[in-house]
């Protein structure tokens, strides 16, 4: 049931801007709507963000370089470019890869500019064109959850969380809040979470249960 519930993470590495705020009645987070994407949205829906796993990371690099030889900057950037700025691989993860990809001589070096860049092989090419799919899925997922294609949509419903959060306290101030009216209000907010879920369920099943 949604009230209540626990979030369940992914696997990855998790990054916070600052100590988490204490728990709040839809989970822990800072209450409001401050601070825009992806703080908040991490904070209320307790979602990491969307990573590559490690053996996937080669065919993305791969993909950057199929545009045009960079350097290792240019491939973090050309990949957080390309996922809405929703992920950003780390230079820890992206010059090993590109060494990797040397070595197996899926990428060579070469110089532009006075900068050294690798540029991608015939042997990188068809690793790519093999591992494709995994390309083409990893940055769609970004496409299902990115910002601009729903960030004012799921800010109408925070707004309408927040006023309903809002509603509770000046009632409580009041005294209005009696074991009476408590019973009552867990009832109807059982009942508009399990519609809500059914929705979501509802989703799923059109979406062929493919979740991002």
């Amino acid at each position: 049931m949604f009230w209540g519930c626990e979030h369940h993470h992914h696997h990855g590495h998790h990054h916070h801007a600052g100590p988490r705020g204490p728990r709040g009645p839809f989970g822990r987070g800072r209450p409001g709507f401050g601070g825009g994407p992806p703080g908040w949205w991490g904070d209320w829906f307790g979602a990491p963000p969307l990573r590559a796993d490690r053996g996937g990371v080669r065919y993305l690099v791969l993909d950057a370089l199929a545009e045009r030889a960079r350097h290792g900057y240019e491939v973090i950037q050309a990949i957080e470019q390309r996922s809405g700025d929703a992920y950003r691989p780390s230079p820890g993860v992206i010059y090993p890869t590109l060494q990797m990809l040397e070595e197996l001589g899926h990428a060579r070096v070469t110089e532009a500019e006075g900068r050294k860049v690798y540029e991608i092989t015939d042997a990188g090419r068809e690793d790519l064109k093999a591992n494709r799919d995994y390309v083409d899925a990893f940055y769609e997922r970004f496409a299902e959850t990115s910002w601009e294609s729903f960030a004012e949509d799921i800010g109408d419903v925070m707004k309408r969380v927040g006023s309903l959060m809002k509603m509770l306290r000046h009632a409580m101030r009041r005294g209005r809040l009696t074991p009476a009216v408590l019973a009552r209000t867990v009832k109807v907010l059982d009942k508009a979470a399990a519609e809500i879920e059914e929705l979501l369920g509802e989703d799923d099943d059109r979406r062929g249960g493919r979740r991002p």
